[in-house]
């Protein structure tokens, strides 16, 4: 009896664990999908129907050899399917400066191996990919106001923002890993 029931706790977690990747992996396609409408239609379009975020950008990594979606709001609820774009700042890819944050256990994992100069595209919901170079990284307290470097005028920049240290065993913590970048002109 108690190897019956030692089994199929076992099994259970077993299913329960599967079913969580299989829902991570669908959503990431859904996503992909929902990217693709917004980028043929200029609108933005939802992963599925009950979903309250969407696809506002991609950001791609090319020395990383990486990419991902960047989602709209950085709730907790929006995060556990990507990073996303801070309300109250400027949209991916347009004048002005925008902040991403993402997991640092997940999609942001990578931000601990940009290094400065290193090329960050983003492509926007016209299709365009804007090209950024990182200007350098910096940790700071969640607690206190943050620094972002001075912008020479006009020019816009981006922030991508994740927990630190980047390989913490416990979640959480007050301390945050901040990767900048400038956009430079287009090819």
């Amino acid at each position: 009896m108690v190897g019956a029931v030692l089994t199929s706790f076992g099994a259970w977690q077993i299913i329960e664990g599967g079913w969580i990747h299989a829902k991570a992996a669908l959503a990431g396609h859904l996503v992909s999908i929902a990217w693709s409408e917004t980028l043929a239609s200029g609108q933005p379009a939802r992963p599925w129907p009950w979903a309250d975020t969407w696809p506002v950008a991609r950001l791609h990594f090319p020395s990383l050899k990486r990419h991902m979606p960047v989602l709209a709001g950085a709730s907790g609820a929006t995060l556990a399917f990507g990073p996303g774009h801070l309300d109250r700042t400027t949209a991916p890819g347009t004048p002005g400066h925008s902040v991403i944050a993402g997991h640092r256990d997940t999609r942001f994992t990578l931000l601990g191996y940009l290094r400065p100069d290193d090329p960050v595209l983003v492509q926007s919901r016209d299709g365009f990919l804007r090209d950024y170079r990182v200007t350098g990284t910096a940790i700071a307290d969640a607690r206190l106001p943050w620094h972002i470097p001075a912008l020479a005028k006009g020019k816009t920049s981006l922030t991508l923002v994740t927990r630190w240290p980047l390989d913490a065993i416990v979640p959480g913590g007050p301390l945050r890993y901040l990767a900048f970048a400038e956009q430079t002109p287009s090819r």
